[in-house]
């Protein structure tokens, strides 16, 4: 699964990248510093590991992990190929959903590209332009079936129809992603890989004074847009999170203590990714590796058993499976299975986040 980071140049895109990523991704106070995109994989914090690594005692133990892609800047009339608009347009294409970071600090030294930091102005350039890219493509698919409607394609008719009401809702500056379709219509909506119906969720890039200010003025206004759009919304400070990953971990807890913060900002920041793409986390162990694995919620038994190998799913019999906060309780997976927490399930078993499976299959 890849998010992508968008946004106007010059808000923190590649340095907020290099802080998840641990990379070393040219940054630079100038627009289009990054033209090439940049791809990292990041570790899903998940404290369930180092309680699951205790009790089973396994010699190695790998996390899941999610990709982030640092997307060059946006700017006002990069859907008309404006600064290499169109191929930016295509690296969102892309990548599953979409983290929409906006510059809510003051900083002189660091020029914006409309002279003046204002969140709204900022977020309605880049949701317009992703708006009217999608206008683009459905205005080319509406005119290809509409003559095929029109040669008597009884398929072509009801597409028509469909993409005029979904014309119709880009024109109002409402993104694809917030209509109300049936499943054929959602089909069709894959095929179309619309910008605006990929899932989207707000980062505000703020200054480090203001990560315990509430009502910081810029922040609140990114905050509320996000509530009133119905999407999820994170508040990390770039810079600082750059500086924190040159720290050990040790440090860094110390560091995070004093600031007050229970976490980083990246790890909000990643576990949220990690809900907008409604991720789920299921574990595998033997003696020699713990393993988190990420699947989407509501996958069967036997997909997740083809997430560790093709032959898996193809010849599955049952899963054995214990959930995480029974083995917690049990205090190993001896006494859970003395207790009744561990279970056989079929073919039909919905996985649930925190299982823990051992899958039986025929080669």
């Amino acid at each position: 699964m890849q998010l992508g980071i968008v946004g106007l140049p010059n808000i923190g895109k590649t340095t907020l990248f290099n802080a998840l990523t641990k990379a070393s991704a040219a940054v630079a106070n100038y627009p289009f510093c990054t033209i090439d995109r940049n791809v990292g994989m990041v570790e899903v914090p998940d404290e369930r590991l180092k309680k699951l690594e205790a009790l089973l005692s396994t010699s190695k133990t790998t996390p899941t992990i999610i990709e982030f892609v640092d997307i060059a800047g946006l700017v006002k009339g990069a859907s008309l190929g404006e600064g290499l608009g169109n191929e930016f347009l295509g690296h969102i294409r892309d990548v599953d959903a979409i983290i929409h970071l906006v510059r809510c600090f003051e900083d002189p030294k660091v020029p914006h590209v409309t002279e003046l930091v204002d969140p709204v102005v900022d977020i309605d350039v880049v949701n317009t332009e992703l708006i009217e890219a999608d206008s683009k493509t459905v205005e080319k698919r509406f005119d290809k079936a509409s003559r095929a409607a029109k040669a008597g394609a009884k398929e072509s008719l009801e597409e028509s129809e469909f993409l005029e009401r979904l014309l119709s809702t880009l024109k109002s500056k409402i993104p694809a992603r917030y209509m109300t379709l049936s499943d054929s219509e959602k089909k069709l909506m894959k095929e179309y890989q619309l910008l605006t119906y990929k899932k989207m969720m707000y980062v505000a890039n703020i200054n480090e004074d203001a990560l315990e200010e509430d009502n910081h003025p810029l922040w609140s206004v990114v905050r509320d847009i996000a509530k009133e759009q119905k999407t999820q919304v994170v508040a990390v400070c770039a810079k600082l999170e750059a500086e924190l990953t040159e720290l050990d971990a040790e440090e860094r807890k110390v560091f995070l203590k004093e600031m007050g913060l229970e976490k980083s900002g990246l790890d909000s920041l990643i576990t949220a990714s990690y809900s907008l793409l409604d991720l789920i986390t299921f574990f595998t162990a033997n003696e020699n590796e713990l393993r988190a694995r990420t699947i989407t919620r509501g996958t069967l038994a036997p997909q997740a058993a083809g997430k560790v190998h093709s032959d898996m799913e193809h010849g599955f019999i049952r899963a054995e499976v214990t959930h995480y906060e029974d083995l917690i309780k049990s205090g190993s997976m001896k006494e859970a299975r003395e207790h009744g927490f561990m279970h056989l399930e079929g073919k039909e078993y919905v996985v649930r986040d925190g299982d823990i499976m051992y899958f039986r299959f025929q080669a």
